[in-house]
């Protein structure tokens, strides 16, 4: 029972949620960048080399066997075209990340800016004020 105890406490910590949080919208980011880099970027440059699908780009090691029609054994590919692309895809999604942190650093500068701008000391108290009025106006006797 204390072990459940124990786990409840930890999966329901700030922390853990912001992770878990974190994680999804990290999936739906990368297929969003998979996306642009696939259906956006990639189409114009293979466009500009001659209406090549990088992923489509392979060198073949040993052709595919076929017997009497059918394929017995697969072809043998290095696919270096689908590691450009994965390439291409690690450099949009890092330099975004970069960005979001670059940008998250800057709002967390303004808030410490902010939390140890000097604080004006409190004004004193009536009775302050009097007890220096009185120190005051005994100097000026003497």
């Amino acid at each position: 029972m204390k072990f459940l105890q124990e786990f409840k406490a930890f999966a329901l910590k700030g922390n853990v949620m912001d992770m878990a949080v974190g994680v999804i919208i990290g999936g739906a980011f990368g297929k969003i960048v998979t996306s642009l880099v696939n259906d956006v970027i990639m189409p114009p440059i293979g466009l500009l080399i001659g209406g090549v699908d990088f992923t489509d780009l392979k060198l073949t090691l040993k052709k595919a066997v076929i017997e009497a029609g059918a394929e017995v054994a697969p072809a043998v590919t290095w696919n270096y075209g689908a590691f450009i692309q994965q390439v291409v895809d690690f450099t949009i999604l890092a330099f975004c990340v970069f960005m979001m942190v670059k940008i998250m650093n800057k709002l967390l500068r303004k808030e410490e800016k902010k939390a140890a701008a000097p604080v004006a000391p409190p004004a004193p108290s009536k009775e302050e004020v009097l007890l220096t009025e009185i120190r005051d106006l005994l100097k000026e006797k003497k």
